[in-house]
């Protein structure tokens, strides 16, 4: 007795494409996750690295590199402006002291492809930086 198997390859190649489908979703969006966090951290440094120039002048001319707190964190509150135009900061912390300027970002990136298949909130992607002043002889 033989079975009637019309449509079987069919429904395999289907399987096969939606498959596809979810692989190419989560490699695109594990990217973008990937190009986010890049970006982020090299705001976070250059932020950092802003804020390390607001040197304290008075501390300055008895000769030591030491932070003025206050305008370490406008500098690199001021840098993080200049780079997030873009708008992929959804929020930023920064925190300096007399000796370190301490910056952390945070951003989102909503599901593209994957979307189709999960949906969801967007992932939040963190990065960190820290900076110090250097006096160089």
């Amino acid at each position: 007795m033989r079975r009637d198997e019309r449509g079987t390859t069919t429904l395999w190649v289907l399987g096969l494409c939606v498959c596809l489908l979810f692989l190419g979703g989560v490699v695109l969006d594990l990217w973008r996750v990937v190009e986010e966090r890049r970006a982020l951290a090299a705001m976070a440094d250059a932020a950092a690295a802003a804020g390390t120039t607001g040197l304290d002048e008075d501390a300055l001319r008895r000769g030591e590199t030491t932070l003025d707190p206050r305008t370490a964190e406008r500098l690199a509150i001021d840098q993080l402006r200049r780079e997030g135009d873009r708008g992929d900061i959804a929020d930023a912390w920064i925190t300096a002291t007399d000796t370190t300027v301490r910056v952390e970002v945070v951003g989102t990136v909503d599901f593209s492809l994957l979307g189709i298949f999960v949906g969801g909130d967007p992932i939040e992607v963190h990065a960190r930086a820290e900076a110090e002043p250097r006096r160089i002889p």
